[in-house]
């Protein structure tokens, strides 16, 4: 007899809808004034965030009530269909250059992101394929390796847009679940050997990646330039204190620091919010990847378990990496905070990934 599915866990679905609450007000805030300036519409941001907020979240409920049993049998189509998108992005004429990054397809004011649509693709994948190979997982070349041939593809085409922080969440992400999946750990220690190597190369060859790897040693050695990025984020970080200069009070967002209400956007939350709002929000994420992972030690099944937790890791993942830029803890890249940041196809394609969560947790019982 099929088991009748439940309510969907509440603490996952009100940690989300906080999140995007306060994700819709920042990006008012810290955008309003850069939207005077470019195009003579304070709202322009907050219009286009609302959007696809609606869209988001349209799109969270129908991945809620759709059995999670389904992207199983969709996964290899899915990544197909992402291989292509990501080869289309990088063809001239076709992929949309912004600031030197070629990331975007489409036309007019409608763009797609196909990294962001990556991110839940090599999650449905991965998950499935080791649910499947459960037993091979222990070995190297049975297990491991058909996984990192998928992941390397995607890595490279993704770090030639290029994108360095969006392929690197997508590693961490396959990692977890290789984890998860029950991986050996000295295969898994040789695979963070060979990644941190191959990291280094990787910033080694480009010279702005290197500028950014100095910066991030010494940000003052060059203010105006390879550091101005940390040293604006910190300067609103720091000028925000315990309760903050008060929303929509920022200094920082007066041109000064740059990408405020997409990258950076947890450094004005700090600016405006100080340190009660930062840690209101880093408490939000932590009881979203504590419930996650109960989700997924309690699913019904090992697709569902390895599958919960992948999706789990994948928000926790990309939130812990931009946090870490923003606080000078690691070297800038971007990547946007997940819920919070201004994007269209990042907000959509994370939501549809928290109500496959979502529709996992209706199959299990939590306390």
């Amino acid at each position: 007899m099929a088991v009748r599915p439940k309510s969907p866990d509440f603490v996952i679905f009100f940690t989300v809808i906080v999140l995007l609450a306060i994700g819709v007000v920042m990006v008012y805030s810290s955008s309003a004034v850069s939207a005077h300036v470019n195009y003579d519409d304070g709202y322009y941001f907050l219009k286009r965030q609302l959007v696809w907020a609606a869209l988001g979240i349209a799109a969270m409920i129908f991945t809620m009530n759709l059995d999670y049993h389904v992207w199983r049998r969709l996964s290899k189509p899915v990544i197909i269909v992402t291989l292509i998108l990501l080869v289309l992005v990088l063809v001239p004429g076709l992929g949309k250059v912004v600031n030197g990054a070629r990331r975007w397809l489409g036309f007019g004011s409608l763009y797609l992101q196909p990294s962001e649509i990556a991110k839940l693709s090599m999650v449905l994948f991965t998950s499935e394929s080791l649910a499947r190979n459960q037993d091979k997982i222990t070995s190297f070349f049975r297990g491991l390796l058909p996984q990192l041939l998928i992941l390397l593809v995607v890595f490279g085409l993704i770090l030639k847009e290029p994108d360095l922080g969006t392929a690197l969440a997508i590693g961490g992400t396959v990692f977890v679940l290789l984890f998860t999946a029950g991986a050996k750990i000295s295969h898994l220690a040789s695979l963070g050997l060979t990644g941190v190597a191959g990291i280094v190369v990787a910033i080694i060859v480009e010279p702005y990646r290197l500028r950014r790897l100095l910066a991030f040693s010494d940000p003052w050695a060059d203010p105006l330039d390879s550091g101005y990025h940390i040293i604006q984020s910190l300067y609103a970080i720091g000028s925000g204190g315990l309760f903050g200069v008060g929303l929509g009070r920022s200094r920082e967002k007066f041109l000064y620091l740059p990408e405020p209400h997409t990258d950076f956007i947890f450094a004005i939350l700090g600016e405006e919010l100080g340190l009660i709002g930062t840690v209101t929000v880093l408490v939000l994420f932590f009881l979203f990847a504590w419930r996650g992972l109960k989700v997924a030690i309690a699913a019904p099944d090992i697709y569902g378990s390895i599958l919960a937790a992948g999706l789990t890791s994948m928000i926790i993942v990309q939130a812990l990496m931009n946090i870490a830029v923003v606080t000078a803890s690691m070297p800038v890249t971007g990547i946007p905070l997940p819920f919070l940041s201004f994007g269209g196809s990042a907000l959509i394609f994370t939501l549809a990934g928290v109500g496959i969560l979502l529709n996992i947790s209706r199959y299990v019982s939590l306390k």
